[in-house]
């Protein structure tokens, strides 16, 4: 069951099962707002992968909603009064119902040459109540580590499919349903790519399931050409 530290208490709050609303508060838009509307796409699928139905609500205005599509960060509703429970993501406490998830700023050029990957990776390597700054070396390391990433699992997928194993979908789990903790999520996927004791298979199995939460297109080189 995920939980989150509520900003306005300090303290973990189960989220049951049960309709959610995810409402990611934007003004602007600035790379801040971006990592907003990309905290609160990660949580909904968060939800999603434990079986809890989500409306994710937000209102940004067209340039943010551009960059934001560009990111592979779903479309919201822009208004959804009532709907299920509240989860507020906001870079400060927002309204007085629900739970507040908190997230940093984040500064770097809305106009940077990286690919919207290697953007999206770069925001989510960081915990989200650290600043980041998406500057050349971080944008760098996220390409980087997308192409061999790719280049690794579209080499698994020809080989026979295996069952990820149980402890390390447990450590995936635990992790996102840790607060969210996806850079957790992505030393797991660093600990798999090393691993010696773990099938191609497996492997390839592992990635394409925590995809689904970081939603990074992993299995983008699948049938590529050498």
């Amino acid at each position: 069951m995920l939980r989150i530290i509520d900003a306005r208490t300090g303290e973990p709050t189960e989220i049951r099962p049960g309709l959610v609303r995810v409402h990611a508060h934007v003004a602007g838009a600035d790379t801040s707002a971006l990592r907003v509307l990309l905290v609160a796409d990660v949580l909904a699928r968060a939800l999603e992968l434990g079986g809890t139905p989500v409306v994710t609500v937000a209102d940004p205005p067209t340039e943010l909603r551009a960059r934001a599509d560009a990111l592979g960060i779903r479309p919201a509703e822009p208004d959804a009064p009532g709907v299920g429970r509240a989860l507020h993501v906001a870079p400060a406490t927002g309204p007085a119902d629900g739970v507040h998830i908190e997230v940093a700023p984040a500064t770097g050029p809305a106009d940077t040459d990286a690919p919207p990957s290697a953007v999206r990776l770069a925001l989510l390597a960081r915990p989200r109540r650290q600043p980041v700054d998406l500057d050349t070396t971080a944008l760098t390391e996220a390409g980087d580590t997308l192409l061999r990433w790719r280049k690794a699992v579209a080499a698994w997928a020809t080989h026979p499919s295996r069952p990820i194993p149980e402890r390390v979908r447990q450590e995936l789990r635990a992790a996102w349903e840790d607060d969210l903790d996806v850079p957790a999520v992505l030393e797991v996927l660093r600990c798999v790519e090393s691993a010696k004791d773990i099938p191609d298979g497996a492997c390839f199995e592992t990635y394409a399931y925590a995809d689904r939460l970081l939603g990074l297109d992993l299995t983008r080189e699948i049938g590529g050409r050498a």
